[in-house]
């Protein structure tokens, strides 16, 4: 009977723990060299936050990143069903005051109506990257391109569009897609430099090396520099265990002195 009752709390403190660490709030730090990095544009910092979900987004963290990041890039998974939109519009305020936001969909974000989040992120000036490109140029006219697609899992993403935006003037070319997995379509010839993701959420609840899912970090694939975050959020159950939630602030610059 005494085995029982300690079995009892040591799982009920468990959890609790594990409920604690689902809400924590981290910003982690990266520093990526390229050896391909266009020189003239010094460093990038992006600030990247990926599957939200039902959490609102920490004031601690967006005064911790603001005035280092040079744009914000939300990598999916903003809501879900049954998210108030004030909830959402709340986030999106919060976030955008970093810097020039840009977002791609997730395969929760269509749980809601989606139209009216379209409109939403439109009318608070968040560029929607459904498939497409964006440009930024240096002063010495070399082109960074910022490429985006749709969902994987909804069946709604198109590589082969977001590429033929881009076109083939850019210098390094970043993607960002909410679901991992398409790096199976990525080929070299493509000359993406850079794949951002989530999704996965490092697996959520981890012991030791197993979970579902790997943990969030860097992976490097045949040149390609893979960037998955365990993401902010949960889904499922709001609990995290070896795979604690993180937002970034990421660095790019060039090997090259």
């Amino acid at each position: 009977m005494v085995l029982f009752f300690i079995i009892i709390i040591v799982g009920l403190l468990l959890l609790l723990y594990m409920w604690q660490e689902a809400r924590r709030d981290r910003v982690v730090t990266n520093t990526v060299t390229f050896s391909d990095f266009p020189r003239s544009f010094g460093k990038i910092t992006i600030f990247f936050i990926s599957d939200i979900h039902r959490r609102e987004v920490s004031e601690k963290i967006i005064n911790e990143v603001k005035e280092k990041a040079d744009i914000v890039i939300i990598g999916g998974d903003l809501t879900e069903k049954g998210v108030p939109f004030e909830r959402v519009k709340k986030n999106l305020q919060l976030i955008k005051t970093v810097g020039p936001t840009y977002f791609v969909w997730g395969n929760n974000d269509y749980e809601v109506e989606y139209h009216e989040l379209d409109s939403l992120l439109l009318s608070m000036g968040i560029k929607i990257l459904d498939n497409t490109a964006v440009f930024f140029e240096s002063g010495e006219g070399e082109r960074l391109a910022l490429l985006g697609i749709d969902d994987l899992k909804a069946g709604r993403s198109r590589l082969d569009l977001a590429l033929l935006d881009a076109g083939d003037e850019a210098n390094f070319k970043i993607l960002v897609s909410h679901n991992p997995e398409i790096t199976s379509e990525i080929r070299q010839e493509y000359k993406i430099n850079l794949l951002l993701s989530g999704h996965t959420h490092g697996g959520q609840i981890r012991f030791w090396k197993f979970g579902l899912y790997p943990k969030g970090g860097i992976a490097y694939k045949n040149g390609l520099t893979v960037f998955v975050s365990n993401g902010y959020g949960t889904s499922g159950i709001p609990l995290r265990f070896g795979a604690p939630p993180e937002t970034h602030l990421i660095t790019l610059q060039s090997q090259k002195s």
